[in-house]
């Protein structure tokens, strides 16, 4: 990353614990990477079934440090490589890493995907900061240490002062049939994908359902839910978690509505049988 080469890195849950070191430390040098997380059942060692409970870890901070990175979440094949190449270009925009949030079910799901032509590397703008030697010119200097607390803070604030004009510009979020809603479910992923379903099933029924996809987890869709919030009666999270995203709804939502939580955890993946009765229980 520091020579300028796009980068790119995966693994799935424990593995990326074990890169929040390296994550840390490419937020606070300002290298663009994308770091790819196929979420999989925890803590521990957990086991290798989808699961979504890395979403603390990946919205929050899971390395030291004041630092966030942008939070892409497909809930499909298709959308995963559209995403991916959306955080190519976002990590060198703000010069940040970026990461792929998927669940073990998505990372094992064939699907035919259409990608466009190969870009020309040579078209990308140029990274005058890369470490690309110093053949005239004053060599470039990457680090994200310093030990005066003064400097120390200015590198803090400019960081903060990008988090701020990422989260004015780069808030991205599907709505589904939520024009008539009484009842909102909020879900990503792959969730989001069996809760069209579910929406499908329940209108069927005459429950008026419709869903709420953030597709970036940070910066969260707080605004967009938060106006949505008003209008509805409740807002259902399902998770494959217990209750993570849920934090962030109910910091959206607040009193507007009501904000009940279904979730599975260590692998289990919600039907939208189950989670239909969920909606029934809520639905007037």
């Amino acid at each position: 990353a520091s020579v300028g080469v796009r980068t790119m890195t995966s693994s799935s849950s424990p593995g990326i614990s074990l890169k929040q070191e390296g994550i840390s430390y490419l937020a606070g040098s300002n290298l663009p990477a994308v770091i790819v997380n196929i979420v999989r059942g925890g803590p521990g060692l957990g086991d290798i079934a989808p699961a979504q409970s890395d979403y603390f870890q990946a919205t929050k901070g899971g390395g030291h440090g004041d630092y966030h990175m942008i939070v892409l979440a497909p809930s499909t094949a298709p959308e995963a490589g559209e995403l991916t190449m959306l955080a190519f270009d976002l990590a060198d925009q703000y010069r940040t890493p970026v990461m792929i949030l998927a669940d073990g079910m998505l990372g094992q799901m064939m699907e035919p995907v259409e990608l466009p032509e190969p870009i020309d590397v040579a078209s990308l703008s140029a990274k005058e900061w890369a470490t690309t030697g110093a053949k005239g010119r004053d060599p470039n200097v990457i680090l994200s240490f310093d030990l005066d607390p003064e400097v120390l803070k200015r590198m803090n604030l400019a960081l903060q002062k990008r988090y701020r004009q990422i989260e004015a510009k780069e808030v991205r979020y599907e709505e589904a049939v939520t024009e008539d809603a009484d009842i909102l479910i909020a879900a990503y992923g792959t969730v989001a994908r069996i809760a069209k379903s579910v929406v499908r099933m329940a209108r069927a029924e005459g429950i008026k359902l419709g869903l709420f996809r953030p597709i970036t987890l940070w910066p969260f869709p707080y605004q967009p839910l938060k106006e949505l919030a008003g209008r509805v009666k409740t807002v259902l999270t399902v998770e494959m978690s217990a209750g993570q995203m849920w934090e962030d709804v109910r910091l959206a939502v607040a009193e507007r509505a009501n904000t009940p939580f279904y979730g599975e955890m260590g692998g289990v993946v919600p039907t939208p049988r189950r989670i239909l009765s969920e909606v029934r229980k809520h639905a007037s």
